[in-house]
């Protein structure tokens, strides 16, 4: 392999200078240690008669000695080169210092307490509390005493109707792994056994009886690697071991590959969704007022996704994308259940539909510009009245028990700290229930949205928030964030981290890719397959809007994006390397020959299909695989790969192969370097997780930008 110095000298210019003028401390060139001698083997796989080479496949083996070594010495030679960054300490102090304030979750009522999340500050883990009526608050359940390093955190709660019984799950080093742990919510005494081995599930109580959940068998070789292939639905009885647990739908009758269900709330229905890929689920419906009814199949197809809102009675009401690609909420008679039968209660729009009930009615939470926008509607589908946000931004809540008369939302924006509001629901009435606590003023800040032309001329928005008054000259830092799959909507948040990059004259712009929801399942779809180059290609776009526009120039920008999102970065860096200075693929999907090969990896086909299904499929994917498209000799950015050891849904075998063959083809001396976490998973496991990752990707990125840091 070849070995990379940066640079071996310090810039003078400066050195003496007040140890504050941080632009001078950033000049400072810093050397990167030799990297690792990766060794490379002759491992060719054959799709359609077509030989590929694969040299790194060692890298997969989680497990074996010569893994474990090789990221012991990436990790030395990567926190050698940040460890002598001179402002990263200084950039560690003012986010722990931002971080330091309470935190609030909105409250709920169950039996005769309210619950709710608080984080003192710089906890570890949100702690959760109780309180009876006017009394003073106690503590129910302190994740923070899981573990003595604070990586093992809550991964979900859920209370029986009564509320004399809860079930917990855990989550040990980030691992999408989980336990569950019943209490007495009296007592505070554990019921029964832990039960082990659970993965992408819910807790759903079938009365005081016992709960249902869902899992996979044990996987042969690697649990954090291995492929997981069929889903499972059981109901766990208290009082019995999970041996005894009763298979409800799954295994070799129903094979799916991800199984949920939930109770209604008035416990005489259960619904369960079967899928085999992150779009499009079957649905079915169990009467549980009769032992023994049988499992009814509602829809029998993977075409479009359907999520019941609620119960009513003998009929559900389920949002459903079928026949209307934005979503359309529909009334469905449970004794002639079938699809021909459904009735319109909020009819399918321009803007793409969310709902969720509460208090005796739905929320229907459009999207419009990726901006929400609020009905609160009847179970006729009347509208009562348009929910008057306190601020344009993302808005989410509106959620609760049917009976519930106070609802909970929160609203926040990239310049507005999340702030949450009850919502009276007789009324109408909005008040603030708890403001946000961090140390950050709005008003310095601009937030606007802009409109970009793609390559095929497809319109799309983004986000610009930065300082008021900037120099439009083209010499402002800038990071581009990004995603672009799986029907998510990258809508307006707010991030403590990145008041980091605000505050030191960065400008933050984050564009609605095309495989986002922002605009439906149509906008979802022109960015899966054989559309995955649209993503790409609206990311390019928007790198050039920022420069065409004077933000920014390739040297001052920055591209960052996580799990597809990472995948996004390593095809973009890749595809158009000189159009960014710095290059940050976090956690990210990076061989798309062998994605489906690990894990629940082989559910994501919808969105990027596989090299096994046909020879046009496997010749696309191949044509974008950010490890299989590394030309050696080429300059790449500076470049920091971060991943984790428990990351269990995208395997860090994706980031270690990608690093290891971008070291070796690396043309410039442009750092290369993958940051491998423990004890963490798909993010970051803890606070103190948190603060450490988000230190060394800023103290990266404004050292290779040369941009200032004013502490």
């Amino acid at each position: 392999m070849r070995l990379t110095l940066v640079m071996a000298t310090l810039i003078l210019v400066g050195l003496f200078s007040c140890k504050n003028d941080s632009f001078d401390q950033s000049m400072q060139k810093i050397m990167v240690s030799d990297y690792p001698d990766t060794k490379s083997e002759m491992v060719i796989d054959t799709y359609h008669n077509v030989e590929v080479p694969d040299p790194y496949r060692w890298l997969e083996d989680d497990r074996a000695q010569d893994t474990e070594e090789w990221v012991a010495k990436q990790n030395e030679v990567t926190f050698g080169f940040l460890e002598q960054i001179p402002f990263r300490e200084a950039i560690q102090n003012r986010l722990t210092d931002l971080w330091n304030f309470e935190k609030y979750g909105a409250p709920f009522d169950r039996g005769d307490y309210t619950y709710f999340y608080k984080n003192d500050g710089l906890q570890n883990q949100f702690v959760i509390y109780r309180q009876k009526g006017s009394a003073d608050p106690q503590v129910f359940l302190d994740p923070n005493t899981f573990s003595k390093d604070g990586t093992t955190s809550l991964a979900g709660l859920s209370f029986t109707k009564d509320g004399s019984l809860a079930a917990y799950s855990i989550s040990e080093g980030g691992s999408d792994w989980r336990k569950i742990i019943v209490l007495d919510t009296e007592t505070l005494e554990q019921v029964g056994d832990t039960l082990i081995d659970v993965k992408f599930s819910g807790i759903s109580w079938r009365g005081n009886e016992g709960f249902y959940y869902s899992s996979y068998d044990k996987p042969k070789g690697s649990e954090l690697s291995a492929m997981t292939q069929y889903h499972k639905l059981y109901f766990h009885r208290l009082g019995t071991v999970q041996s005894e647990d009763e298979l409800i739908f799954g295994g070799e009758a129903t094979p799916r590959r991800y199984i949920g269900a939930s109770v209604s709330e008035d416990g005489n229905w259960l619904g369960i969704s079967a899928s085999v890929s992150t779009y499009g689920n079957e649905m079915y419906i169990q009467d549980l007022r009769t032992p023994g009814n049988p499992i009814i199949s509602v829809v029998d197809n993977f075409d479009n996704t359907h999520m019941p809102v609620h119960f009513e009675g003998t009929y559900a009401y389920i949002r459903t994308d079928l026949n209307a690609s934005n979503g359309r909420l529909v009334k469905v008679d449970l004794n002639n259940p079938l699809p021909a039968h459904w009735i319109d209660v909020i009819a399918e729009r321009a803007e793409p539909l969310n709902v969720s009930s509460g208090g005796g009615y739905f929320f229907a939470n459009y999207l419009k510009d990726a901006l929400s926008y609020i009905e609160q509607v009847d179970l006729n589908g009347e509208v009562i009245r348009v929910i008057d946000l306190p601020g344009k931004g993302s808005a989410g809540g509106f959620g609760g028990q049917w009976d519930d008369q106070t609802l909970y939302y929160s609203i926040v924006s990239y310049i507005s700290p999340s702030t949450i509001y009850s919502f009276d629901v007789a009324s109408g009435r909005s008040q603030v229930y708890k403001e946000s606590g961090v140390k950050f003023d709005p008003d310095a800040f601009v937030s606007e949205q802009v409109f970009f032309t793609s390559k095929d001329g497809t319109k799309v928005p983004m986000m610009i928030t930065h300082k008021k008054g900037i120099d439009m000259d083209g010499n402002n830092p800038t990071l581009l964030y990004g995603y672009g799959g799986f029907n998510i909507s990258l809508t307006p948040s707010f991030s403590v981290s990145n008041i980091i990059w605000l505050e030191n004259g960065g400008v933050y712009a984050v564009p609605n890719l095309r495989g986002g929801g922002e605009y439906g399942e149509k906008w979802h779809s022109a960015g899966t397959k054989m559309n995955k180059q649209n993503v790409f290609d609206d990311f390019i776009a928007a790198a050039e809007y920022l420069i065409d526009a004077n933000y920014t120039r390739s040297q001052k920008l920055a591209i960052h994006g996580g799990s597809n999102g990472g995948l996004l970065v390593g095809a973009v860096m890749t595809q158009r390397p000189d159009l960014m200075r710095v290059a940050l693929p976090a956690v990210g999907v990076l061989d798309m020959l062998r994605y489906n090969k690990f894990t629940a990896g082989a559910g994501w086909a919808y969105d990027y299909g596989t090299a096994e299904e046909s020879e046009e499929m496997f010749t696309y994917l191949k044509g974008y695989s950010p490890y299989h498209n590394l030309q050696e000799g080429t300059c790449y950015p500076s470049t920091m790969v971060t991943t984790a050891d428990h990351d269990d849904r995208v395997v860090p075998a994706h980031s270690f192969k990608f690093a290891a063959a971008l070291q070796k083809a690396q043309g410039c001396e442009k750092p290369t370097l993958i940051r491998i976490d423990t004890n963490s998973g798909h993010g970051a496991s803890s606070t103190t997780k948190v603060i450490e990752q988000q230190t060394d990707k800023w103290a990266f990125i404004f050292h290779e930008l040369e941009a200032p840091v004013n502490y």
